[in-house]
């Protein structure tokens, strides 16, 4: 069974963009660009090279920040021997994917993905037209679609996995993913107590378990779980740092912060979280830390720094996401002076944001501990 699984997933990746392209319907995230990327693609495999480059500058001009299809037409320019443009074209995708945040560092590995994942949805789904009884396909699909934020299609297909594999923990576990992304969070929970009840020591089950409970409410049963994952890690600093910060821990995340901003560079919100906490223990700010090419987190730096208004900072907030982070920094900058205004501003997170931000749960639990 598994020599001709991984006989026919190697045959469907290797061929995925060339005899797939056609039959494939996206889901609820497919999008025209997604369309004209995987006919190009499929064009490209057959020697079509202008007509594929033709139709992947069609899906860039659609969807500007779509490295994969700028990298497809870098690859397109480089065998059609114009490798100038393909170099700049491979730059301004590694480029893309480096601006590019990666899920947090506590969550499980498949939330930790980031860009389309459009390719591997196609190979998994002509995988499935001739092995539909087989768990592990269903399983890989899932995930694809799970990181592509499609919850929806992922729960089915987990939902499928459980029907041909009862006891898969892995399946259960994303199950609860899915449905906790999906908004239903007392769903999620039952699901994630019957995963840890197996398998207690699985620190991103508990982290997830966590993220349910404190959705509904319930922040202490979150606050314990965060803690038996903490005791989990072993004190890896990046998913340390960011358990701490849903604890609102902030002399626990110091340290990890502190290791994180010296050992990555790539991610300039390890130096937003570290002002943070240094802000939240009234202790001096580190350097300002300006950072070149990344205008959103330079103006919440900004504005810890007190050197732009709430105003000017919420109108570069572009997504329900980037105005979650600034209410929460707005919070604990209003703290020290104005502890009733803080806690306004901590409750509109809560109000609005998405209980997978480390903000909503650092809020919630900064709004318990300064509760009337």
């Amino acid at each position: 069974m598994l020599l001709r699984l991984s006989g026919s997933l190697r045959e469907a990746l290797s061929t995925r963009r060339r005899q797939a392209a056609d039959e494939w319907v996206p889901g609820g995230n497919g999008s025209e660009a997604e369309h004209l990327f995987l006919r190009a693609t499929a064009l490209f495999r057959t020697g079509d090279g202008e007509t594929a480059i033709r139709l992947l500058r069609q899906a860039i001009e659609i969807a500007p920040g779509f490295s994969d299809a700028i990298e497809a037409e870098a690859e397109a320019l480089d065998m059609g021997g114009d490798m100038a443009a393909a170099s700049a074209k491979y730059e301004q995708a590694r480029r893309l994917r480096q601006a590019g945040r990666p899920g947090a560092p506590d969550r499980h590995f498949v939330l930790r993905q980031q860009g389309s994942h459009t390719a591997e949805i196609v190979a998994y789904t002509r995988v499935l037209k001739s092995l539909k009884k087989f768990a592990l396909p269903h399983l890989a699909r899932g995930n694809a679609y799970l990181a592509d934020r499609q919850p929806d299609l992922a729960l089915a297909d987990y939902e499928r996995t459980l029907k041909l594999h009862p006891n898969s923990l892995d399946a259960l576990a994303l199950k609860g993913e899915a449905l906790s992304a999906l908004g239903r969070h007392a769903a999620a929970l039952e699901v994630l107590d019957r995963v840890i009840a197996a398998r207690p020591k699985d620190p991103e089950a508990l982290n997830a378990r966590g993220i349910a409970h404190v959705a509904l409410g319930h922040v202490e049963q979150a606050n314990g779980d965060w803690r038996q994952q903490l005791a989990l890690l072993g004190g890896r600093p990046a998913a340390s740092a960011y358990v701490a910060m849903r604890l609102a821990d902030h002399e626990l995340a110091l340290a990890h912060l502190e290791t994180m901003v010296r050992n990555d560079r790539r991610d300039p919100y390890w130096t937003v979280y570290l002002r943070t906490a240094l802000l939240r223990l009234g202790r001096p700010l580190s350097a300002d830390g300006f950072v070149d090419g990344d205008p959103w987190v330079s103006s919440l730096l900004a504005l810890q720094s007190g050197k732009v208004s709430e105003s000017e900072v919420m109108a570069q907030a572009d997504s329900a996401a980037r105005r979650a982070e600034a209410l929460f920094q707005l919070g604990v900058a209003a703290h020290a002076r104005d502890r009733s205004a803080a806690r306004s501003y901590w409750q509109q997170v809560v109000d609005t944001g998405q209980p997978t931000l480390v903000e909503y749960a650092a809020a919630r639990n900064e709004l318990a501990r300064s509760a009337p």
